[in-house]
């Protein structure tokens, strides 16, 4: 009797096998609903870039204002007739440095 439990016994662990650790298991299961999701994640992030994309492209065609701002903005392109004014800020400390050196110059 002990034999033919052991006997069934390790014949349903030889049908458990293909369960859980096989080609079709529940381990491949579980791992393969993971990627699922992270790819229908990547493939939202994706097609919001994608909605992007298309308005910038419609924008592009119909309109010269987007293809003026980007003129502009990345080759630092001018109208003509037009005058480009560049300001740049001093930071305070250095304003305070300058005056120091002035006043010191002043002063020999």
């Amino acid at each position: 009797m002990k034999y033919l439990a052991a006997a069934l016994v390790s014949l349903i662990l030889i049908m458990q096998y293909p369960l859980w650790l096989g080609k079709g298991g529940w381990l491949n299961v579980l791992q393969l609903e993971d990627k699922v999701i992270n790819s229908r994640q990547e493939n939202l992030q994706l097609q919001d870039r994608n909605k992007i994309l298309y308005a910038e492209i419609s924008d592009l065609k119909q309109g010269t204002d987007a293809i003026e701002e980007r003129a502009r903005t990345e080759l630092g392109m001018i109208k003509r007739n037009e005058m480009f004014f560049q300001i740049i800020e001093s930071s305070p400390t250095n304003l305070f440095l300058r005056a120091n050196l002035t006043h010191t110059n002043a002063m020999r």
